[in-house]
């Protein structure tokens, strides 16, 4: 009798979705730093 069995998943998959998460939290915090330095600017530049 020939029984089938399902290959084992690989730490693979998890790694890569570990470094999507990790890229999108570095460029969401570029942006938001970009974003306080840009109102920083205008403000300062508005008051002046």
């Amino acid at each position: 009798m020939t029984t089938y069995r399902a290959p084992e998943p690989s730490a693979e998959p998890a790694r890569s979705a570990g470094r999507a998460v990790t890229t999108a939290l570095v460029l969401a915090f570029s942006a938001g730093l970009a974003w306080t330095g840009g109102m920083i600017y205008t403000v300062i530049t508005w008051a002046s």
